[in-house]
């Protein structure tokens, strides 16, 4: 009988992960229960995909960081003075505690935020009022005090908060001088101080770069920030203080390390256990837009920071309206199913720049399927950290 059901992606629940917890065998147990659950179950197949969220990864790992360890590396590589925090996303989850951190280890912070809105898409300010005020966003360095009278005081468009003042006294809190200005040219910094650490997270590199040229006499990134143990703590050696998230009020998980092994252990319990060849991802934030609020999901340094190798690449796919309304425009009913379906067979390995390939999402594999894992699990309490995907790889023949 023919198959009726394509992409399956099932979110699983497992149990509530704790440092030290042998996440391997968590993750292969959860979803041999899942498969043999009464009335729930199903079939493992090959190129099945388990994903795992990065949260629980790190949280296994015990990849933690106090704010006085994240302070101490700050004062350890800025020393004494004033330093310069530019281009952090507005965030209580993903920056307010490490910005307690940075504050405890510097005597004054400058704080450039960019407008209208952050990297992932946080608007401080509608982009419509910049005209409206005549604003030039690509060459106007604005005080606090000249931002707030020319738009009032923010308010974020979903949680409501002001994060102009609220970071502003995060740093006060902590003991630190504040100063807040507005800019969206890294270089705007150096008026005010030579040290500077750039928040920013997919175009950090070249945030550094321009300083560097600028004259900069120090200029680092957050993952250059708690790249090895300060005391005890966490750390992660490539990303530092990106892809860190709040754990308590003094205390972030870092983004999780070891992301490699940890898939290709999984993989290899998981054929012991099965007999199945099952691919197997840590995903973070997936890489969507939303409509609405305008924020870009992806404040993680990258979807997947560990995945089996049968996840490389990207998506090698036929576009079927445009066979339908093209090249068999003349075939209705089983013939064009025949058509379509033997022009899949025959399809080049590699369809890069084929027409026939128009409109197909343009994007890697593991972008993809961390982007499907993360709107399934969520952020909240579904309690499931584990997603299984079956049928991805699948096409119109199979």
């Amino acid at each position: 009988m023919e198959r009726m059901v394509g992409t399956i992606a099932r979110g699983l629940r497992a149990p509530i992960i704790r440092q030290g917890d042998d996440l391997e065998s968590i993750v292969v147990d959860s979803v041999l229960k899942a498969s043999q659950a009464p009335g729930e179950g199903f079939e493992l197949r090959d190129k099945d995909i388990v994903t795992v969220t990065e949260a629980v990864v790190a949280r296994a790992q015990g990849n933690y960081a106090t704010t006085e360890q994240i302070a101490k590396d700050v004062r350890n590589k800025f020393g004494e003075g004033t330093i310069g925090v530019i281009f952090p996303i507005l965030s209580r989850n993903r920056f307010a505690i490490c910005l307690r951190g940075i504050a405890k280890g510097a005597d004054k912070i400058v704080l450039m935020l960019q407008y209208p809105s952050d990297e992932v898409g946080n608007h401080l300010v509608d982009i419509d009022l910049l005209d409206e005020k005549g604003v030039n966003p690509y060459t106007d360095v604005l005080t606090q005090a000249q931002f707030e009278e020319l738009f009032g005081k923010s308010c974020h468009t979903f949680t409501g908060m002001d994060y102009v003042n609220y970071y502003k006294g995060l740093i006060e809190e902590e003991g630190a001088e504040a100063e807040v200005i507005f800019a969206n040219d890294a270089r705007a910094i150096l008026d005010y101080t030579k040290k500077v650490l750039t928040c920013d997270i997919h175009t950090r590199a070249r945030s550094k770069r321009l300083l560097k040229k600028a004259g900069a006499e120090l200029a680092l990134g957050l993952d250059d920030i708690m790249t090895a143990s300060v005391d005890g703590s966490g750390y992660n050696a490539d990303y530092g203080l990106l892809g860190s998230n709040k754990s308590t009020e003094d205390t972030i998980k870092l983004f999780p390390q070891n992301c490699t092994e940890f898939v290709n252990n999984v993989q290899k319990k998981l054929f012991t256990a099965t007999g199945k060849a099952i691919e197997v991802m840590v995903y973070g934030d997936g890489a969507f837009k939303d409509p609405v609020g305008k924020i870009w999901e992806l404040a993680d340094p990258v979807v997947s920071p560990g995945y089996t190798a049968g996840l490389e690449g990207q998506p090698n796919e036929l576009k079927l309206k445009y066979l339908a309304d093209n090249d068999f425009a003349h075939l209705s009913g089983d013939a064009l199913k025949e058509a379509i379906s033997e022009s899949i067979r025959k399809k080049d390995a590699d369809l890069k720049g084929s027409m026939a390939s128009q409109g197909t999402t343009p994007r890697r594999l593991t972008d993809l399927i961390g982007s499907l894992s993360d709107l399934t699990s969520g952020s909240g309490d579904k309690g499931t950290p584990i997603i299984y995907i079956q049928g991805y790889f699948d096409n119109y023949t199979k």
